[in-house]
């Protein structure tokens, strides 16, 4: 891995995702051994399940949890990031702009080719998208509020959660880079989140978030599971 990256030492390693037949006290011991060895700084796990957080945290301090996190997809909301402000970890949300749903990209007509993982999830179908734009709708008018784009608002409101929440966008355009860079600048008052927290919470998003078969291939845990 240090060679691939040209680089004496990585400075926040992930497990992705949880192996169910390696105790996670042997991985954090094992990531442990490279800290000691100046090899890794800091350590993370994504998507694990709450039980593994609490078990993995006393035997090596986790700096950061990995999940999906966004206006699209709230879930971690209702435990994960409870549990991670409780332990002091970090939240770093990926997909923090709904597949691109949030920046506007898709619309009721988009219809998506083969292999694309959009097609397998039902939050995009044709019978739940048109309901589901209503968020977009949302973002739309605040872009306009505040004269900023819909992937500065989306990650603005990310942002503005907690403190510690650092989404990770990924895009392999320096325009989109810089675009998403400026959503730093986004603030909100305390009103004005309390506002949108409201009209987000308003809307129920139809269908899920991967279908079971794709969540199982890909080791996600389920958040009560160990």
């Amino acid at each position: 891995m240090l060679k691939r990256l040209r680089t004496d030492r990585i400075d926040l390693l992930y497990q992705h995702r949880v192996d169910p037949q390696v105790p996670i006290e042997d991985v954090a011991g094992a990531v442990n051994d490279l800290m000691a060895q100046g090899k890794v700084l800091h350590w993370g796990l994504s998507e694990m399940g709450l039980k593994t957080l609490r078990r993995a945290h006393p035997e090596l301090p986790v700096t950061a949890v990995q999940n999906e996190y966004s206006m699209l997809w709230r879930e971690p909301e209702r435990e994960v990031i409870p549990l991670c402000e409780e332990l002091g970890i970090g939240f770093v949300p990926w997909s923090p702009l709904g597949v691109g749903f949030l920046t506007g990209a898709i619309d009721a007509n988009t219809r998506f080719a083969a292999g694309d993982i959009c097609g397998v999830e039902s939050r995009f179908s044709p019978e739940n998208l048109p309901d589901n734009l209503a968020l977009v709708e949302v973002v739309k008018s605040w872009a306009l509020r505040k004269q900023a784009t819909l992937a500065q608002i989306s990650l603005a409101w990310l942002m503005a959660q907690k403190a510690w929440i650092v989404p990770i966008p990924g895009t392999t355009q320096m325009p989109h880079m810089l675009e998403n860079i400026g959503a730093a600048a986004v603030r909100f008052t305390p009103a004005e989140l309390a506002e949108l927290n409201r009209a987000v919470s308003a809307i129920q998003i139809r269908g899920a978030r991967l279908p079971d078969a794709v969540l199982v291939f890909s080791g996600v845990e389920a958040p009560a599971k160990n």
